[in-house]
C-alpha cells in the first residue's frame, strides 16, 4: 500500500471539503427518492386526506407486481426497446464519429449541428415528432400517402408505434454517442495504427482488429449511459404515444407513474419503482463484469 505525504493528505481533505456541498445536495436528490421508494415499496401504504401513511413491512406489492401481466409486458418491451435503440445509436453513432473524424475546418460546425438535437428537450422533440406522426395532418402521414396511395397510421397500431417512437429517440441520443466516440477516436495513439498499416493491414481490418478494441473504454461509457438513460424512458412515450396504443408502447417508468398517480396505488407504484432501478443496477454490473473479462482474456492472451 502506498503511503501519501502529509501534504498530499492535506490537500485531500481539502478536496472532500470543497466537493462536500454538491455531494450532500446530490445525495439529497438522489439517494434519498431511491431509498425511500424502497421503504414504500416494502410498507403498507395506506391514502387519507392528510397525504398518506406507512406501516408495517410487508412484501405484498412485490407480490402483486411480479404477478402482474401488465408490469411483465412493460418489463419486455423496455428490455427490447433498450436493446434495439442502443444498437442501433451505437452503430450509427461510430460511422457518424468516423466520418467527423475525417472533416478538419468543418468538424466544429458539424459538431455544433449535430448536437442541436441532443440539446433539444424531449418533451420538446416529442411533441415535435407527435405532430408529424399525427394521422390527419402530420408531414410523415401526408408523405406516405403520396408515395404510396394509403395514409398511414404511425401510432395507431402497436409495431409502427413502437418503430416511430424508438426512430424518434435515434433520432434524438445518436448525437451523444457520437461525439463520445468521437472523443474515443482523437485520443487512440497514432503510432500503433501506424504500425499497423505498415504491417500491410487494410482499412477494414485496421478498424476491427485495432481501432475497434482501443475503442472499448469509450464505447462502454457510451452503452452505460444509454442503458441508464433508455431504460428509464418516460418523456417520450408520455407525449408521444401515452403507452399506446393500448398498452403496447407503455415502459416501466410510465407504468409506475400511472399506478402511483393515476391509480393512487403508492405501494406497488414504488415497487414498480424499485424493481426498475434494481434492474438497471444489475444490468449495468453484468455489462462491466463482462466488459473487464473481455478486456482481461485479451490481456492474458497478449
Amino acid at each position: 500500500m502506498v503511503q501519501r505525504s502529509p501534504l498530499e493528505r492535506k490537500f485531500a481533505r481539502l478536496g472532500w471539503r470543497f466537493a462536500a456541498p454538491s455531494l450532500i445536495v446530490v445525495a439529497g436528490v438522489t439517494l434519498f427518492p431511491i431509498a425511500f421508494s424502497v421503504a414504500m415499496s416494502l410498507s403498507d401504504v395506506r391514502v387519507s386526506s392528510n397525504g398518506f401513511e406507512l406501516s408495517g413491512l410487508t412484501t405484498e406489492n412485490y407480490s402483486v407486481l411480479f404477478s402482474s401481466e401488465r408490469w411483465r409486458h412493460a418489463l419486455v418491451f423496455t428490455v427490447c426497446y433498450t436493446i434495439g435503440t442502443v444498437l442501433t445509436e451505437l452503430v450509427l453513432g461510430t460511422a457518424i464519429a468516423l466520418v467527423l473524424e475525417r472533416l478538419s475546418g468543418s468538424r466544429g460546425w458539424m459538431m455544433a449541428l449535430l448536437l442541436l438535437p441532443w440539446a433539444m428537450i424531449t418533451v420538446v422533440s416529442a411533441q415535435l415528432w407527435a405532430y408529424m406522426y399525427n394521422g390527419v395532418y402530420g408531414v410523415l402521414t401526408s408523405l406516405s400517402e403520396n408515395l404510396t396511395g394509403e395514409a398511414r397510421q404511425f401510432l395507431g397500431t402497436p409495431v409502427p408505434a413502437m418503430v416511430s417512437m424508438a426512430v424518434a429517440d435515434i433520432w434524438k441520443t445518436t448525437p451523444f454517442v457520437a461525439i463520445i466516440v468521437l472523443a474515443g477516436l482523437m485520443m487512440l495513439p497514432s503510432d500503433v495504427i501506424e504500425a499497423a498499416k505498415v504491417d500491410g493491414a487494410g482499412g477494414w481490418t485496421v478498424f476491427w482488429r485495432v481501432r475497434l478494441p482501443l475503442l472499448r473504454p469509450a464505447l462502454t461509457i457510451a452503452v452505460l449511459f444509454r442503458i441508464l438513460q433508455a431504460f428509464g424512458i418516460f418523456d417520450l412515450p408520455f407525449v408521444l404515444t401515452g403507452g399506446g396504443p393500448g398498452d403496447a408502447t407503455e415502459s416501466l417508468a410510465l407504468l409506475g407513474w400511472q399506478v402511483m398517480f393515476t391509480n393512487l396505488d403508492f405501494g406497488p407504484g414504488a415497487a414498480v419503482a424499485a424493481s426498475t432501478a434494481g434492474l438497471v443496477l444489475i444490468g449495468c454490473l453484468v455489462f462491466l463484469r463482462a466488459f473487464r473479462a473481455r478486456v482481461g482474456d485479451e490481456e492474458g492472451g497478449t
